[in-house]
């Protein structure tokens, strides 16, 4: 099995778009920007990378590029997951080639499947991989949540080493916590990094880490560590920011920040996303003035 140590913070890069097609050079500056950032690791092709609007050829792309930029500076988990376990296994199957360090998986959405449903999902594409793979539970988006006794059961499966929860619930999360071993749950809500790993979480798969992942990871550590003040005072640092990642539909203000930072040529989006309002980009825009980035 691909060793992949499941901490710190991994960021689900944007998918830069020129007139309607993959911008294969901000691509790559992205991922330089993010890993001389001290980013962890990156998750292609998750939410945050509009995997919903690629199609599998465009999806494979983007996992390559990333994988062939980062060269193997840091580990590359891909997003492959879709609601339907044969085209989540074909993704998986053609992923394989490529030399990355995981899968991201996220709940299947739109059927609304039963526990047990979740389970087999799980199960198969487990099976037909020996590389580690993250559970994604976002209810907002698929509309079940991966309730604990299943994530409880999804863990035993050797290879599904730890989840992103972005339940939006702590009381859910340190259930999973208390009753797994050996398995790591990741923050995929941003504002709850901080009290996430006060309670034994091992980091986050973030958005907002597209700016400043080097701080962000810091805030993690000093969590690690038991210097909770220290922690503290970065999460109200940081708070700001993550504020404003969210103020419109994920991920126009990331990719407004790094048009804003000039590391991207573009933050067009795909409909039916549209890029940031006037407003929105005036928000972001003082906020990474604030931080001292613009």
């Amino acid at each position: 099995m691909a060793e992949l140590k499941l901490e710190g913070v991994f960021v689900p890069n944007v998918t830069p778009f020129k007139d309607g097609e993959i911008d294969e050079p901000s691509l790559r500056k992205l991922v330089d920007y993010l890993v001389e950032g001290g980013a962890t690791g990156l998750v292609p092709c998750g939410t945050t990378g509009e995997s919903a609007t690629l199609s599998h050829d465009e999806h494979i792309e983007v996992i390559r590029v990333a994988v062939e930029q980062a060269a193997g500076r840091i580990p590359i988990i891909a997003g492959i997951g879709t609601n339907d376990t044969r085209e989540t296994i074909n993704l998986l199957e053609r992923a394989e080639v490529l030399d990355v360090q995981g899968y991201l998986v996220v709940c299947p959405y739109y059927n609304r499947p039963n526990q047990e449903g979740i389970i087999e999902h799980f199960r198969a594409v487990a099976e037909v991989t020996d590389r580690p793979i993250v559970i994604y539970n976002i209810p907002a988006r698929t509309g079940r949540n991966i309730e604990v006794h299943t994530v409880s059961d999804l863990a035993r499966i050797p290879n599904i080493l730890g989840i992103k929860d972005a339940s939006g619930d702590i009381n859910q999360a340190m259930s999973i916590i208390a009753r797994t071993k050996d398995f790591s749950l990741l923050s995929g809500e941003d504002h709850l990094l901080f009290p996430i790993c006060c309670l034994g979480g091992k980091g986050g798969i973030m958005a907002s880490a597209h700016v400043l992942p080097g701080v962000f990871m810091e805030m993690v550590g000093a969590a690690a560590a038991g210097d909770l003040v220290e922690a503290r005072r970065l999460h109200y640092h940081l708070l700001p920011l993550v504020k404003v990642m969210f103020k419109e539909p994920n991920p126009a203000p990331a990719k407004a920040a790094m048009k804003l930072m000039g590391v991207i040529s573009s933050d067009e989006m795909r409909l039916p996303l549209l890029s940031v309002s006037a407003a929105c980009r005036e928000d972001v825009a003082g906020v990474l003035h604030g931080l001292k980035l613009l």
